[in-house]
């Protein structure tokens, strides 16, 4: 699966399209941050609706740094998502 790097308060974060489907199939995908350090590995999610095109891996190649960082800001830890096997 595709990734980029982004760098956000000053630690590098490996972005990820999740691969999980949701009812929403094109129209929301999940992203995965994954931070890994001194053998700890920290893991945020996030859902985004794609603008223009709606393939995963294409979509996360055209959001900018930026906006990479706006999504970061809205992310969540991956205690309770469904995408990190979280069942309720």
């Amino acid at each position: 699966m595709p990734s980029r790097i982004v760098h956000l308060d000053g630690h590098a974060w490996r972005v990820y399209p999740s691969g999980f489907v949701t009812r929403f199939d094109r129209d929301e995908f999940g992203l995965l941050f994954v931070r890994e350090a001194h053998g700890h590995r920290e893991v945020r999610l996030t859902r985004y609706s794609p603008q223009g095109i709606v393939a995963r891996d294409r979509s996360l190649a055209e959001l900018s740094d930026a906006e990479l960082a706006t999504l970061f800001a809205h992310s969540q830890s991956s205690v309770h998502a469904p995408e990190t096997g979280y069942r309720a």
